[in-house]
């Protein structure tokens, strides 16, 4: 690597659509942003924001058929920005793969090998790993003299001691199809964790945080002293908290009582729970601005859907608590997290005793910066920490590459 390639590609590819952020790692600076979706659809659209230049976002629709086309339009997108993939300043690209199981722990350098192992995590992760392989495939081709580095959603959670990490099943059963508690959003409970950290003017190993990532998937964990101890997601991201389309924690018994009473195949079963439950499926909407109009406008339906979501926040709140022992702050991120004040005040209400409360004024501000929330006599700091995966993935990318 030269010493002047400091830039750094991050691309998110899901089945259907590549996000991806060029950032400069020697100041962190947002080069150029974008999207690509509907992927194989009549219609396509990529959006592309040259942050370098300061230029408005260009859009174009077109048909793109698959995601090396996707790729290559992403890479004209740049190239007239003069920030092409045969830049000499680019240092590497970083990819998000969502499921790394036990094995990767940290940012690894893909190989063949690694590429492989990726394929065998398919079937505990088969929304999405098959995509994140298509968009690494793509990307080497593309540049395959470049380094290409995977960054693991469940890498942070890897620290879990096996008393969180097992379900109490068969262990043989378990061990045999890879079942365990592997968690997600990684990168952003790594990164709100550390700032939130920062927030409070101490180092990482000093703080113990709950972190609530809360957007249309949500997730929580507990993290001692930088380290994950416990996370709401499982071996796939439908356990935990209640989310825009998912139903979070339910008795697995639910599964086989609709297939024999409601004659529903397993796909049926795993669609209804995955794209059909959560806030969607209690009250039709899983956009918590528009939730919080309807109960303003007096929609029951809404209200129950609102305080279903909140009792299952502080039902973790609370057990994390217990887990941790000590807690040095509670931080909210994610779009809802960092945006939907009733929620922030609703999930800290009547938990003062354990020396959690939100000062109203403070969080009824609205801002990108992280912040306290929480008044100045709270035992606990109540934080809103915006999250950044990418950027978290690009350090993690550069800082391989570099060493």
């Amino acid at each position: 690597m030269t010493a002047n390639a400091t830039r750094v590609l991050v691309l998110n590819s899901g089945s259907s659509s590549v996000k991806y952020q060029l950032l400069d790692m020697a100041d962190g600076a947002r080069l150029a942003v974008g999207l690509v979706e509907r992927i194989g659809e009549e219609t396509s659209r990529l959006a592309h924001t040259p942050l370098a230049t300061g230029g408005a976002k260009r859009e174009r629709e077109q048909p793109i058929a698959d995601h090396e086309a996707a790729l290559r339009a992403v890479a004209e997108e740049l190239a007239a920005d003069g920030l092409g993939l045969d830049s000499p300043e680019l240092a590497a690209i970083g990819h998000r793969v969502v499921h790394g199981g036990k094995k990767f722990t940290e940012p690894t350098v893909i190989t063949d090998e690694v590429t492989a192992e990726i394929e065998r995590l398919v079937p505990v992760a088969p929304l999405h790993n098959p995509a994140n392989i298509t968009g690494i495939r793509v990307a080497q081709a593309l540049r395959p003299d470049l380094p290409q580095v995977a960054v693991f959603d469940t890498a942070f959670h890897t620290t879990m001691p096996e008393a969180a990490a097992r379900y109490a099943i068969d262990v043989e059963t378990a061990d045999a199809h890879r079942i365990r508690r592997y968690g997600f959003h990684g990168t952003s409970h790594a990164y709100v964790s550390r700032e939130t950290a920062k927030l409070l003017g101490k180092d990482p190993s000093e703080v113990n945080v709950i972190v609530l990532h809360l957007g249309n998937g949500a997730s929580a964990s507990a993290v001692r002293g930088g380290r994950c101890v416990d996370t709401s997601m499982g071996l796939t991201p439908l356990e935990g908290l209640v989310m825009g389309t998912r139903s979070g924690d339910i008795d697995p018994a639910v599964i086989s009582h609709l297939a024999r009473n409601a004659d529903m195949s397993i796909d049926e079963i795993d669609s209804l729970l995955n794209k059909k439950s959560g806030l969607i499926g209690l009250c039709g909407d899983n956009d918590m601005r528009e939730i919080r109009r309807r109960i303003d406008a007096g929609d029951e339906r809404a209200a129950l859907a609102f305080d279903i979501y909140v009792h299952r926040l502080k039902k973790y709140i609370g057990a994390y608590y217990a887990v941790l022992g000590k807690v040095d702050a509670v931080a909210f991120t994610a779009g809802v997290g960092e945006n939907a004040a009733p929620v922030r005040e609703a999930a800290m209400a009547g938990l003062e005793e354990l020396g959690l409360a939100v000062d109203a004024d403070l969080n009824a501000v609205r801002g990108d910066e992280a912040r306290l929330i929480s008044p100045e006599y709270a035992r606990v700091a109540v934080a809103v920490v915006p999250t950044d995966e990418e950027l978290e993935i690009a350090t993690q990318t550069y800082a391989l590459v570099s060493a």
